[in-house]
């Protein structure tokens, strides 16, 4: 079991050692999507950071539980405690049941992830599965004396967690600039401070995703049900919690505060957050008309967009980015993230045709690559270092095959490890183009194809060879000729 994997922890503003607290066993809780529209970029982004995590925490031999929600209800517009759901105002747009827009988004966001090669969580719950467990939280926390009834809603107290705690803790924030810099409500409302949030909203009439409660009829607040959902599944304490760096303030740092009026602990040892997207320098918006969908992205409908471009290629620019430094999409980014890809899944397939002898220890060039790639996944999983040390191994490939040199056996164990483990299994990049299946097929054909034109030439029926070459070529096939033989890629 490695124990020198490192986390930045956005509690501590420091990178620290990653200890669980139940040796050999990971629990991982990520806020998921808001199922009221198209999956887009800023879903893609958390979804591949902590599928890596998850991956990687297994490859070093961790039994991971990865909890990621559903949010289906409570999450009002602007993210405030007033306003539409976002889902109920999509059903009331479209003339549909809240519930069909559920459903709808929720499979669209599955679909859109497992194009990125996004692994589904252990355990997916939804909000509206989990009322229960959330009017029992509220319950402890008013107990607690911290909440309070108003109205037929029920508010966090604020003011009075942070006479014994520290509302902040996690943001940054000072809750008495907060409150000094804000004005009054004017009795506008129910809240006792424009600080306090909702636990549990009255609904009005024409509400219609409600249930029965001891405060009256309403919904949950946004923020409940990740401290309740995160309890049942990964117990009192677990061990990291991520989400997005727009997630930070307020939904992170009104799950802390619940958990200690409920738990008596903020729950999370390691608290991890992904920057953002950016879209040719610019923040992603509607308005600005840069916001783009991952369809619209893999399909190259839009009017921002050069062409279409494929998940992998989108996963791999991700990647090429440190989880927590800005990602800025342009098209001239993406179609250079698209030749790195296809170098890397070149090179995942031309060095199984190299020659290696049957003995030997790896070279230093190479084992400094494997070494390389395991330092820098450890040190917060820092992906651009990774792939700058297989972008190195790919240099040292093309260099043996283009100088027929002989690499040790030592060598091929190493690439294996890249290749058949790091690159797919790690880091989920895999060729789109066809299963494993179907690749060993068409390798098989492939090598019957080109015995065949070998078999031509060796005759000197030079136009038989020619005619297989320009078959290919037609079919989108590439052959080139080498010392070693003949080398083809789609």
């Amino acid at each position: 079991m490695a124990r020198d994997f490192f986390i930045y922890n956005t509690l501590t503003r420091k990178k620290e050692e990653f200890v669980p607290i139940n040796p050999g066993m990971v629990g991982i809780y990520v806020c998921g999507p808001t199922v009221y529209g198209d999956p887009h970029l800023g879903h893609a982004r958390p979804g591949v950071t902590y599928d890596v995590l998850v991956r990687y925490l297994r490859y070093l031999g961790y039994k991971v539980r990865y909890v990621r929600n559903i949010t289906d209800v409570g999450h009002l517009e602007h993210d405030a405690d007033e306003g539409e759901d976002k889902i109920e105002k999509k059903a009331r747009l479209e003339s549909l049941e809240p519930m069909e827009i559920a459903q709808a988004y929720t499979v669209a966001y599955h679909e859109a992830m497992r194009k990125l090669n996004v692994l589904p969580p252990s355990i997916e719950p939804r909000a509206t599965g989990h009322i229960i467990e959330q009017i029992e939280l509220i319950k402890r926390i008013i107990a607690s004396g911290l909440a309070y009834e108003s109205n037929g809603s029920v508010y966090f107290d604020v003011p009075a967690y942070s006479a014994k705690y520290r509302y902040g803790i996690l943001s940054g924030r000072n809750i008495e600039d907060m409150l000094s810099n804000t004005r009054s409500l004017d009795g506008t409302g129910d809240k006792r401070s424009p600080y306090d949030f909702a636990l549990w909203k009255k609904a009005s009439a024409s509400h219609i995703m409600k249930w029965p409660s001891p405060w009256g009829e309403g919904f949950p607040g946004w923020h409940l049900e990740c401290s309740a959902m995160s309890e049942k599944y990964l117990g009192r304490e677990f061990d990291i919690h991520g989400g997005g760096l727009d997630l930070q303030f307020p939904h992170h740092e009104c799950e802390i505060a619940q958990n200690v009026a409920s738990r008596g602990c903020q729950g999370v040892r390691y608290w991890m957050h992904n920057n953002l997207i950016t879209i040719n320098a610019s923040k992603m918006s509607k308005s600005a008309n840069n916001f783009i969908t991952l369809d619209e992205l893999f399909t190259g409908r839009h009017v921002s967009l050069d062409q279409a471009y494929s998940p992998m290629t989108v996963r791999f620019f991700m990647l090429q980015a440190h989880y927590r430094s800005t990602v800025d999409f342009s098209n001239d980014a993406l179609k250079a993230a698209e030749k790195g890809l296809k170098k890397v899944l070149q090179v995942a397939k031309d060095y199984r045709s190299l020659q290696f002898s049957d003995n030997g220890a790896p070279s230093g060039e190479l084992q400094a690559v494997a070494d390389g790639i395991h330092e820098a996944l450890c040190d917060d999983l820092n992906t651009p270092v990774a792939l700058a040390h297989i972008f190195e191994s790919v240099r040292i490939v093309n260099i043996a095959k283009d100088s027929r040199q002989r690499l040790t056996a030592g060598d091929r164990e190493i690439l294996d490890l890249v290749y058949g483990k790091i690159v797919p299994d790690v880091l989920g990049i895999v060729d789109e183009s066809m299963s494993s299946s179907d690749e060993k097929m068409v390798d098989g054909l492939m090598d019957m194809i080109l015995q065949a034109r070998s078999d031509a030439k060796q005759r000197k029926d030079y136009a038989a060879s020619d005619a297989i070459r320009d078959r290919l070529n037609a079919l989108g096939i590439t052959i080139k000729d080498t010392k070693d033989g003949t080398e083809w890629s789609l």
